[in-house]
């Protein structure tokens, strides 16, 4: 299946390195890259940190369901070093780490720095909506860090939700946060 779209992200270590291995993994473990956007800076959303995040959407081409997608990304995040706070859904409650009631340790923001993040935006016009996946993402049409480089690969492709496409979303977009080219 088509017009499935990932968006990668990046601030610790080298950045640039961690998106760059996180597109060999998914060739290797979730599907074909059929298009990639240009790599894009941005400050942190929704949390203060004085590293920008590196950004940047892929379209894939996959035989893996919602979920089992979802799982190799996870995965993939995982050999790369992310920390994932258990709430994953970005609702912005604090989450402990497993095993916090044994060590006392501090809870783990859902907002962090990381060193990749991989968010499935869109799974072709298919709704998804479970307590560990929901596609559309959420809140995509509400960054701009997300809908620039997406704009790059799909201006087009209309959500299936808000019957807008990429291009209209970006152009209404209340977000007005820099997004700067990355130049290596």
């Amino acid at each position: 299946m088509k017009d499935i779209f990932i968006l990668l992200g990046s601030n610790r270590g080298d950045r640039q390195d961690f998106i760059s291995r996180a597109c060999g993994m998914i060739e290797d473990r979730a599907g074909a890259i059929l298009k990639k956007s240009a790599l894009y800076e941005s400050e942190p959303w929704g949390f203060d940190d004085a590293t920008p995040f590196l950004n940047q959407v892929v379209e894939i081409e996959t035989t893996l369901l919602p979920g089992d997608l979802l799982e190799e990304l996870l995965t993939i995040e995982v050999k790369l070093g992310r920390i994932r706070p258990i709430d994953g859904c970005g609702c912005g409650i604090p989450s402990l780490p497993l095993n916090a009631e044994a060590s006392g340790d501090d809870p783990i923001p859902s907002y962090a720095g990381r060193t990749i993040d991989l968010d499935i935006l869109f799974y072709g016009q298919q709704l998804v909506f479970t307590d560990n996946l929901m596609i559309p993402h959420p809140r995509l049409h509400e960054r701009r860090f997300t809908l620039v480089p997406l704009n790059d690969v799909a201006p087009e492709f209309e959500h299936p939700l808000l019957k807008k496409t990429i291009s209209r979303l970006l152009h209404d977009c209340r977000d007005k946060s820099d997004i700067l080219d990355f130049r290596f």
